[in-house]
């Protein structure tokens, strides 16, 4: 074309502001009438907008840039079982995808405004799916928020906005309010605002806390009284984050889908888990944040975890993503247990949800493999595959076997699903400051955990796995933690199972020695800042490598820990520490060495750590 034309300033950023992106069909919300910055309900637009997606395969939802509001009204209900969820349903969803392949929502760089308990994007049995360029967040958030502004001797002063976070006083007990609910604050964390780190856990007030009065001396200023004081106060220009409600919908809910991929997505605020994947396989995740909306003031973000994966298989890839003042962990990955209840049959078994957070998961379907776990040792006795799942009601079903197990199987043990196990890369993270650890993993596929930055307030990485608690599955194989650093934070508070900056604590109530739990845990060229004694704690082990790390003495925090040994190794198997250089005047320069025979730990000569030797046991035989 030789002859192009004038093109107005104005007629070419009109065109630029509206160009659609390359790509398939492509479904504009705006062709359907709806305006970024209306503030109109978004909900029925998009159903519509998804209806033609649906007759389109492989088609782009595009949200041209700017702000879209979604209320309940028009949204699309469904019953879910949301694993680590409160089962409350119907869910209610914003964006809902359904069986579809090869679908796209491009939110174009616009903000997702949620109105009331709502679950923002849904994708159930979709594959190939892609989520990219939005955020998320909630005019009226469900987390309120103040500053502490006064303490007496049995009270504390609390500046609240009741603008941001709209509040009244019922029986004396504050409760917050909002778009068509209202809760009562049910637990208080205390962030300093100095050191950016949520501290004292759950802890902030001591025990029997929620005995308080609530009164109101001056409108936005709540004073919190206790008859006989508190056991601790906060501290004047601290802010106490309120939690209340419940965890009942997820931000993104990703069910029975394959291949999915999400990219610079940002979530402020959820009313629960902030990504759930659930029976989903080949999960990719490229610059998604969970964070606050520092613009707008808050110190908190997600409800509870960041990235909460059960029952996945094939991979769960994670790089270049961020989480800060989380009400849980990042990231979390494991399977589920269940209890046996009752042998039925030589391959019938009588299985229940233990976990009221894990009712009515489909848990396994034809083929699947399980592992019957002895709940006691942790072992896995057998293993079998699933012919037949039957679910009885949401607490119990009937599993079948395709060859009869032992008699040995008997009522108390534990079922675990063997398939839906991910392969797991977390590389170039950041793990900032939330309330509890860093990074849970539970999972016998391959983990690689590299170059990230750990700045969490307890531990920073978890490997657990039990089936008489939480019910959370997955003994791990194959896992390299290399080249991360470990921030003087780490370690700052006290919460469940934070033993030391790195944690692997099963949960195991008769451990047996000769049959380890985990395996192959490798602990390479990591720099650890750290402020008090503990770095490594590891119980039930298989081949442990701690080598080439450095550890760096900080004076940030006031050692509180109870353990003072650096590195605790209990009933594990061929342990190496070698390579290891200490900076400045570390704390914790001790192996403490239980349940174990000598020559199951191998430290290098001229090593900077001293072992001792607390208990110990026989050398086990080698079991086949």
């Amino acid at each position: 074309m030789k002859y192009i034309g004038t093109i107005s300033l104005s007629l070419l950023l009109a065109l630029s502001a509206n160009a659609a992106p390359p790509a398939g069909d492509t479904i504009r919300i705006t062709q359907l009438g709806l305006r970024p910055g209306s503030r109109i309900n978004a909900t029925p637009f998009v159903n519509e907008a998804v209806k033609r997606c649906r007759e389109k395969p492989g088609s782009v939802l595009y949200f041209p840039e700017g702000r879209y509001d979604f209320w309940p009204q028009h949204a699309v209900e469904r019953d879910y079982h949301e694993s680590n969820t409160t089962d409350i349903n119907p869910k209610r969803l914003a964006v809902f995808f359904e069986g579809m392949d090869g679908i796209t929502l491009d939110g174009g760089g616009s903000e997702f405004i949620m109105h009331d308990r709502i679950q923002p994007v849904t994708l159930d049995n979709c594959s190939n799916a892609v989520l990219k360029n939005f955020t998320v967040d909630w005019d009226v958030p469900l987390m309120g928020q103040g500053e502490v502004i006064g303490i007496g001797t049995d009270y504390f002063d609390l500046r609240i906005d009741p603008a941001k976070y709209p509040y009244i006083l019922e029986n004396g007990k504050l409760v917050f309010v909002g778009e068509g609910w209202k809760s009562p604050v049910t637990r208080m964390m205390e962030l300093d605002v100095y050191t950016g780190v949520i501290q004292n856990g759950d802890r902030a007030l001591g025990s029997k806390w929620n005995e308080y009065r609530a009164t109101e001396p001056v409108p936005g200023v709540v004073r919190v009284r206790r008859e006989g004081g508190f056991r601790r106060y906060p501290k004047v220009g601290n802010i106490l984050v309120l939690r209340h409600g419940e965890r009942d919908h997820a931000g993104i809910f990703i069910n029975e889908s394959r291949n999915v991929s999400l990219s610079d997505i940002t979530i402020h605020h959820t009313a629960g888990l902030g990504i759930l994947c659930q029976y989903a396989e080949n999960l990719d995740f490229d610059n998604v944040d969970v964070v606050p909306n520092k613009a707008k003031g808050r110190y908190f973000s997600g409800h509870d975890d960041g990235i909460h994966a059960m029952g996945c298989k094939g991979r769960i890839r994670v790089n270049d993503c961020e989480w800060q003042y989380l009400m849980d962990d990042p990231i979390n990955i494991h399977g589920t247990c269940v209890r046996i209840t009752e042998v039925l049959s030589p391959t019938e078994v009588k299985c229940r949800f233990m976990e009221s957070m894990s009712v009515g998961l489909r848990w396994a379907v034809p083929g699947d493999k399980v592992g019957f776990i002895d709940n006691k040792t942790m072992c896995t006795e057998e293993e079998n595959a699933t012919k037949s799942f039957t679910k009885l009601n949401e607490r119990e079903f009937i599993l079948e076997t395709e060859k009869p197990f032992s008699r040995a199987i008997r009522a108390g043990m534990a079922l675990e699903n063997r398939t839906w196990t991910p392969d797991v890369e977390i590389r170039n993270c950041r793990f900032l400051s939330n309330r509890a650890r860093g990074l849970l993993i539970s999972t016998p596929g391959k983990v690689v955990v590299e170059n990230n930055f750990f700045a969490s307030s307890g531990s920073a990485i978890l490997i657990a796995g039990d089936a008489n608690y939480w019910y959370e599955s997955g003994a791990v194989r194959n896992v390299l933690i290399r080249g991360n650093r470990f921030d003087a934070s780490c370690l700052s508070s006290g919460y469940q199972f934070t033993e030391a900056v790195i944690s692997i604590l099963p949960e195991i109530p008769e451990p047996d020695p000769s049959r380890p739990f985990h395996r192959n845990i490798r602990i390479e060229d990591n720099h650890f800042c750290s402020a008090d004694y503990p770095i490594l704690f590891a119980t039930s082990v298989d081949g442990l490598t701690f080598s080439g790390n450095t550890i760096e003495r900080s004076y940030d925090f006031r050692p509180w820990h109870p353990r003072k040994a650096g590195i605790t190794v209990d009933a594990c198997r061929n342990v190496t520490i070698s390579g290891n250089e200490f900076i400045g005047e570390v704390l914790g320069r001790t192996v403490s060495v239980e349940n174990m025979h000598r020559r199951e730990v191998k430290i290098a000569p001229g090593s900077p750590y001293k072992v001792v030797w607390n208990k110990e046991a026989a050398r086990p035989k080698l079991q086949k």
